[in-house]
């Protein structure tokens, strides 16, 4: 598994300014959750979404292909750093 972080760069409030992504090792996301500029989460797993939150349709490209968009600021997190977010977000947090 692996866990990353995206900063999203825009004026947009319904749009989510934060995701953070759990993936497997084919890059196919196995948990997410989205952080949105009034501080409300979406999140979403192979079960169950919350919100407009849902998993990507297709493998989720690598950190350096992010970055190469301008609105998007991609970093590696721990395992921990996600658990967190996502106890967080479902409410357990």
């Amino acid at each position: 598994m692996g866990y990353i972080k995206v900063s999203w760069k825009h004026d947009s409030p319904h749009n989510p300014i934060v995701l953070y992504s759990e993936l497997d090792d084919e890059r196919w996301e196995v948990r997410k959750v989205e952080v949105f500029p009034d501080g409300s989460f979406g999140y979403a797993d192979r079960a169950t979404s919350r919100g407009t939150t849902f998993l990507g349709l297709v493998p989720i490209p690598t950190l350096t292909e992010i970055a190469a968009i301008p609105e998007f600021e991609p970093v590696t997190i721990t395992k921990d750093e996600f658990e967190a977010m996502w106890l967080r977000a479902i409410g357990q947090a």
